[in-house]
């Protein structure tokens, strides 16, 4: 028997893994970049292959890592985390810097960055595992990186469907990973709470409200109004 439960007690951080191939470059967010060894430095990532940005790296045989501190905004975590390199230009409002190979990495509210030569590849299924030599890496500032759990508890955070850590439609509900739990119907005729919520259809963020402003914006990826189901509660 697997508990996937048992999966919440590890710990991770947040990362923005960015690559270039020719003039295509990629980014995307991750919570799996881990060291190897110290001796020669060397790291790895399981990157779900469905991500365009999978295909960039092992194009270019090469990938940026930007660690990502405390108070990073969720607009910045959206624009890389719920959306795809494929049809959105994830770069044009980011500041960025080229490392040394010319690839571009995500320089605002990150504590540090590395860039990885791929060694080795291996095959997970839905995933890649993606291996190799740290051949660049500086300290950015000296915040606090965000863990993964941070970004669950206190920033209130979602995980996208092809992250590694992803458990199902539970996991876009309360911050340890048990569904959210709307009002009632009796609530909501006694109190006056919504009897409707809006569904985020890209990052699953529900907003508890009859109707959304038409202006309104998704404090999780960034997307407008016209991306958000109605649910009944």
């Amino acid at each position: 028997m697997v508990d996937t439960k048992a999966f919440r007690s590890l710990s991770y951080g947040l990362y923005i893994v960015t690559a270039k191939a020719g003039e295509t470059q990629a980014g995307c967010v991750v919570n799996t970049f881990a060291q190897v060894t110290s001796q020669p430095p060397q790291a790895s990532i399981a990157i779900n292959k469905d991500n365009f940005t999978t295909g960039v790296i092992l194009e270019a045989g090469e990938f940026e890592v930007s660690v990502l501190a405390q108070d990073a905004p969720m607009e910045l975590i959206g624009r890389f985390g719920f959306h795809t390199s494929a049809d959105t230009d994830k770069f044009s409002d980011t500041q960025t810097a080229l490392d040394e190979a010319g690839i571009p990495y995500v320089t605002e509210h990150v504590v540090a960055h590395f860039r990885v030569h791929v060694k080795q590849t291996m095959d997970l299924g839905t995933h890649v595992y993606i291996m190799g030599e740290v051949v660049e890496s500086s300290v950015l500032s000296k915040d606090e990186p965000m863990t993964y759990a941070y970004y669950h508890q206190v920033k209130g955070g979602k995980t996208p469907p092809k992250a590694s850590s992803y458990e199902g439609p539970a996991d876009v509900g309360a911050a340890d990973g048990t569904p959210a739990a709307g009002p009632s119907d009796d609530s909501a005729s006694a109190d006056g709470s919504p009897k409707f919520a809006w569904r985020c259809t890209i990052c699953g963020h529900i907003e508890y409200v009859d109707e959304l402003p038409d202006d309104f914006t998704c404090p999780i990826c960034g997307v407008g109004k016209e991306m958000f189901e109605r649910i009944e509660l």
